[in-house]
């Protein structure tokens, strides 16, 4: 009878134990949302005061009266709807590129044997160590003699295909697309672009989204090579409109910067949530079957 008192009371602080460690756990990971959400929500409450209120002592906290005054401010400095257009049409376009091409090569390199192969994927990995700031001068180069400076193409066509996108998507795919399905689908005479097209797609969803979401906040945060590529003013993107917003001698409103740049997150937000309920989606599914 003793032991049987004694099993359930160590049965019972066992259980304690591993609730208080649960929900340690639980305020650890609340700290760490709040910590990470912090920059949008002070962000929030800056664009919502004048310069003089956001360096004001002690800090505001809570949102001010001038938001709509700082969006007035904002689109009669810049074009700030055309900027946003012109960065949705390049992001837009190397995402959709970038997402076709490499996902092909990545197929070939994870599921094909050609001569070369290997040569050709060490060769790529050279190319992922190259720091982009050493290409600048030779793409320009190269984007001046084609006739592309000025114009988004010179945006479009360098970034259409990229070696991590190849090796994330060649990494992937070695794992997640078996052999037999491919053999399957040969037995059925399945050529190529069929394999790859009903086959590889479907199974590589979810790493798609995660290299479509990598893709289009790189550019649509992209500020250096835009600045240098896009001599036409017309042309420029979002980062690069609202970088005209420092004003000099210490004249910057910093309310109608933190207003623009809030208001540049908003496309990011959404492309976010689409691309993050794919891939817990299709993780889902996968975890059913």
């Amino acid at each position: 009878m003793a032991s049987i008192q004694g099993t359930r009371i160590r049965r019972s602080r066992g259980i304690e134990g591993s609730r208080r460690r649960g929900i340690a756990l639980h305020a650890v990971l609340l700290l760490g949302v709040l910590l990470s959400a912090f920059p949008f929500y002070w962000a929030v409450i800056m664009s919502t005061h004048t310069t003089s209120e956001i360096f004001s002592y002690p800090p505001k906290l809570l949102p001010g009266t001038h938001f709509l005054e700082n969006v007035r401010s904002l689109f009669d400095t810049v074009d700030f709807f055309g900027s946003m257009v012109n960065s949705l049409l390049v992001a837009g376009s190397v995402t959709f590129l970038v997402l076709f091409f490499d996902s092909l090569a990545a197929f070939v390199f994870a599921k094909f044997e050609f001569p070369g192969k290997r040569l050709l994927f060490v060769v790529l990995m050279f190319i992922f160590m190259v720091p982009a700031q050493l290409q600048a001068i030779p793409q320009f180069v190269i984007m001046a003699k084609l006739g592309w400076i000025g114009s988004m193409t010179a945006l479009i066509v360098p970034a259409a295909a990229n070696a991590f996108g190849i090796f994330w998507m060649r990494q992937y795919m070695k794992g997640a697309i078996h052999d037999e399905l491919l053999d399957a689908s040969r037995i059925d005479g399945a050529h190529f672009l069929r394999q790859y097209w009903h086959v590889a797609l479907p199974v590589v969803r979810p790493g798609l989204a995660f290299l479509g979401i990598f893709t289009f906040m790189g550019q649509w945060n992209d500020y250096a090579w835009p600045l240098i590529a896009l001599t036409n003013p017309d042309n420029v993107t979002l980062q690069v409109a609202l970088s005209q917003l420092n004003g000099t001698h210490g004249t910057t409103d910093y309310g109608m910067v933190m207003t623009g740049a809030l208001l540049a997150l908003v496309p990011l937000l959404i492309v976010f949530a689409i691309g993050a309920r794919q891939i817990i989606g299709d993780l889902a599914k996968g975890a059913i079957k």
